[in-house]
């Protein structure tokens, strides 16, 4: 009896994807649950299971292909038994093919986005994850590895190469544009001395680390600074529908991490209540799955203020693009040692710029302003996050 797979729902006004690779092909057993295929959509990777055991009998669409959420992408033949293998008369050139096949069937969806964004050919990869499987350690390697030397380009020769966009890719371009073509973007800045938040993570990482199960990074501090400062300039946290503005009394805080296919943005939800601890937690956690391509979808969606970390990547300065609908997004930055003036004294400081791009149709300077200050008092002064200063 033939079972159609159909595309499930992918989450709230996605109506499409882009397949990406086939985990299983035709004559493979599958059990029940197992994913058969690896769907691109605007936001994640997102993999399709069998919907119960069988042998997946007919794929439906290609590598590439938009399909639409409901459609039959394959068919099970239920109770059926998986191909035999090749005959010792078939030619030999099937042999090698039949031999890589498994470990390209198993290849997750972060190597999936990785191989589209390098180009490399995962039949010329040998895995080293689990039953020869591909890992994203390989393909970055097969990627920076040196050519052969009979393929060197001769000397002076130019070369082009085209790789097509990832969803992903294309959908992080489109709303950048989107963002500049729609809000009255602008930015200002300003800087924070960080020897207190360093000085307090120094003196209470090991002790945090060992009760909490995780590490004290910046991130957290920056978190709450956010939030005790959207509570004294809400307008910073809301957002423009239409012709009314909608004011929240809660913040679900994005905090923009990188994946293989592009910076993505996980949602810290009601990031006001959260504790320390809770947060670190949330974020490490956002970072692993994003970097493995299995952030859910739901994960992504909605917030209502962003923070991005530039800094980890070495950057000193930059004017962070919107989010939309949201109306606020914090840049941070590098820490750096600068000399600054300190009671009428020239010392050293471990500084970090921070930009602030805010939408001036409902946000104006005096209140970007006025949030920049409310974090930078609550980071040079930690204990006003304790107590909600």
């Amino acid at each position: 009896m033939a079972i159609d797979v159909v595309i499930p729902a992918l989450g709230e006004s996605i109506t499409e994807a882009t397949v990406g690779e086939w985990l299983k092909k035709p004559g493979d057993a599958v059990k029940a649950d197992e994913p058969i295929v690896s769907l691109e959509t605007d936001k994640v990777a997102v993999e399709v299971p069998a919907p119960s055991a069988g042998v997946l009998s007919e794929q439906l669409a290609a590598v590439g292909d938009t399909v639409n959420v409901g459609a039959v992408i394959a068919r099970l033949e239920a109770g059926g038994a998986a191909a035999a293998p090749a005959k010792a008369a078939a030619p030999k050139a099937a042999a090698p093919a039949k031999a890589a096949a498994p470990a390209e069937a198993k290849q997750s969806p972060a190597v999936t986005v990785a191989l589209a964004e390098t180009g490399v050919d995962a039949a010329n990869v040998q895995g080293t994850g689990k039953d020869g499987r591909l890992t994203k350690a390989d393909v970055r390697s097969a990627a920076t590895a040196p050519a052969p030397a009979a393929a060197a380009p001769a000397a002076g020769a130019r070369q082009e190469e085209r790789v097509r966009m990832t969803r992903l890719r294309q959908t992080i371009a489109r709303r950048l544009k989107e963002a500049q073509n729609t809000a009255a973007m602008l930015t200002t800045f300003n800087d924070v001395d960080m020897t207190a938040v360093m000085e307090a993570r120094d003196r209470y990482k090991d002790m945090f680390e060992k009760k909490h199960g995780v590490r004290l990074g910046f991130m957290s501090f920056f978190t709450k600074a956010c939030c005790l400062a959207l509570k004294d300039v809400p307008s910073v946290n809301a957002a423009i529908e239409g012709d009314e503005i909608v004011y929240r009394n809660y913040a679900d805080i994005g905090v923009a991490v990188s994946s293989p296919g592009g910076l993505v943005v996980p949602i810290l939800r009601n990031a006001d209540a959260l504790s320390f601890a809770e947060t670190e937690k949330a974020i490490g956690d956002f970072g692993r799955r994003a970097r493995d391509g299995q952030l859910k979808i739901e994960e992504l969606q909605g917030g209502t203020f962003t923070i991005s970390n530039g800094g980890v990547f070495g950057s000193l300065l930059s004017t962070p693009i919107l989010n939309p609908p949201q109306s606020g997004v914090l840049g941070m930055h590098r820490i750096e040692e600068r000399p600054v003036v300190r009671d009428g004294q020239i010392v050293v400081r471990p500084m970090m710029y921070l930009a602030l791009s805010y939408d001036h149709r409902l946000i104006d300077g005096r209140e970007a302003v006025t949030f920049l200050v409310r974090v930078k008092e609550a980071l040079e002064d930690p204990t006003r996050l304790v107590l909600d200063l």
